[in-house]
């Protein structure tokens, strides 16, 4: 009998003992699943917990996964990483956006402002059509949920580097999921502006026709002011009652600077392109011997007006309007469009010691900067107010 039960206990442990390992199994398992959920639900949240920046920079990434890159060192020492090869663009600003065009005008995706009314007497149809995204700078308009929409290959700004802008270049990637680049350009080196630019864009050879042009211009008129005694006194009016000036120092009177004695001594000069609001009485302590007006600024009325006058330089008629088609040949924006301006003020101040023809200089840059064939007649009209005058 005590063996019967002692074999029975034997058998009732042999047959509860799996399903204690089953027991023991099925928790091993879950706990192991639980882990394994726990691991992806952490990837999950690392993929999809970042909002707005990063999710649309790894949305971007994937999508051109495919895609060599390369390393772009910009100019404020970023090293971005950027197609290899590209094929599309968006310009932070109107500045940028100028050299972007006389470059590589089929890369713009969009324009940062509505063209000018006179635009179709330059632009070729197909880029009038372009829609516009607004500008980082100036305006403080662009549009970034759409530029991710179009998602260029890389967002290029270009000009003076801001102490913000290594801030600004992450800004808008961190708001588009497109690389973002900054290339300096002053008013004195746009040459190598253009350089690194067709290194960027893979048109080094465009690039250097633009260049040159930009680094000959500077040697014309460097040589023509060597002859050149004594600057003229000059003063260059904005707005639209011309009593804003281009102060000396400022960023965007740094052409008057170089070709005459500005007369607008200020002591906080405007960066804005506007300028420094002023009055007649200081215009007539800085005395003139040459006034500039701005595009659509006051030179139709400057003649006729009884306060304007006072001004011996108005009484006898040393006042210009600057030459603007497709932009201000002097500025607005302070890109390289200047270069014709300096080409323009030089001649208009210093004939005789300039030695170059003022006409095919600026039909050779309206080919090249804005791909246009300029006529005799259009020239004529764009310079009707100044060396025509």
């Amino acid at each position: 009998m005590k063996v019967w039960e002692e074999r029975k206990k034997s058998m009732q442990i042999r047959r509860k003992m799996p399903r204690r390992i089953m027991a023991v199994l099925l928790v091993i398992v879950l706990a192991g699943a639980m882990f394994l959920s726990g691991c992806a639900g952490t990837k999950t949240a690392e993929n999809h917990g970042s909002s707005g920046a990063a999710a649309q920079s790894e949305t971007a990434g994937s999508e051109k996964s495919g895609r060599k890159t390369t390393t772009f060192t910009d100019d404020c020492g970023r090293k971005v990483k950027v197609p290899a090869k590209i094929d599309t663009v968006i310009a932070s600003g109107s500045l940028a956006q100028l050299f972007i065009y006389a470059l590589a005008p089929d890369t713009l995706q969009a324009v940062n402002a509505r063209w000018s009314a006179d635009a179709k007497a330059y632009i070729p149809k197909k880029y009038l059509s372009l829609g516009q995204v607004g500008s980082f700078f100036g305006n403080h308009d662009l549009n970034y949920e759409q530029i991710a929409r179009m998602k260029p290959d890389v967002v290029i700004d270009v000009g003076e580097a801001k102490p913000s802008m290594k801030s600004d270049l992450a800004d808008i990637t961190d708001k588009t999921g497109i690389p973002a680049v900054h290339i300096d350009a002053n008013f004195d080196d746009m040459d190598k502006a253009f350089t690194k630019l067709g290194r960027l864009l893979g048109k080094t050879e465009d690039a250097k026709a633009l260049a040159d042009y930009c680094s000959d211009a500077f040697a014309m008129v460097k040589r023509g002011m060597k002859n050149v005694k004594t600057k003229k006194k000059v003063m260059y009016c904005t707005q639209e009652d011309g009593m804003n000036v281009l102060a000396r120092h400022a960023y965007h009177s740094q052409v008057i600077d170089m070709l005459s004695d500005n007369v607008a001594v200020l002591a906080d000069p405007s960066s804005k392109g506007s300028g420094n609001e002023v009055n007649m009485e200081q215009m007539m302590n800085w005395n003139p011997e040459v006034i500039l007006f701005a595009p659509d600024s006051y030179y139709d009325y400057a003649g006729s007006d009884s306060a304007w006058k006072t001004l011996p330089a108005i009484r006898k008629g040393s006042y210009y309007e600057v030459p603007s088609g497709l932009y201000n040949w002097m500025g607005s924006p302070p890109s390289c469009n200047r270069i014709l301006g300096l080409l323009w003020m030089a001649k208009l101040l210093y004939p005789s010691q300039m030695d170059y023809s003022l006409k095919e200089q600026v039909k050779t840059y309206y080919d090249l900067f804005y791909h246009c064939d300029l006529s005799d007649g259009r020239y004529k009209k764009l310079v009707q107010h100044s060396i025509l005058k």
